[in-house]
């Protein structure tokens, strides 16, 4: 696995920011855009998924690092929740609900691969580098 210069280069980020952006678009429609409760949560599930990604990464720490992943994993289990309840309430179709519970799988698939690679690797992070 290559070092990353920008979070924009990891892969589970640009994962997690296909599946916010199909969130987006789903919650927009329908019954979904009219129950602003569910819409507002699982919103803030995905992007939770994108910026605690982000956010390890700036952080320069690789304890951090992973800390913020676990974080980010967490909120994909919660996506694929409240997509559960969408599903229940017929906000989406099964189609969909298949389609969106693979991509937060997938994505916190990722999340936990790099959590794993970072937990073998010897790199502590950039800010423990002397100057």
């Amino acid at each position: 696995m290559a070092t990353f210069k920008s979070f924009e280069e990891i892969e589970a980020w640009q994962k997690a920011r296909e599946l916010t952006r199909e969130i987006y678009e789903i919650t927009k429609n329908g019954a979904f855009a009219k129950d602003f409760e569910l819409k507002r949560q699982i919103r803030r599930a995905a992007i939770s998924i994108m910026s605690n990604v982000a956010e390890g990464f700036e952080r320069s720490g690789t304890v951090e690092f992973i800390h913020f992943l676990s974080i980010a994993r967490g909120s994909a289990g919660e996506v694929k929740a409240q997509l559960y309840i969408a599903k229940d309430q017929r906000y989406i179709s099964p189609e969909d609900f298949n389609r969106l519970t693979s991509l937060a799988s997938e994505t916190s698939r990722m999340i936990a691969g790099l959590m794993n690679y970072l937990k073998k690797s010897n790199f502590k992070g950039t800010k423990f580098k002397s100057a």
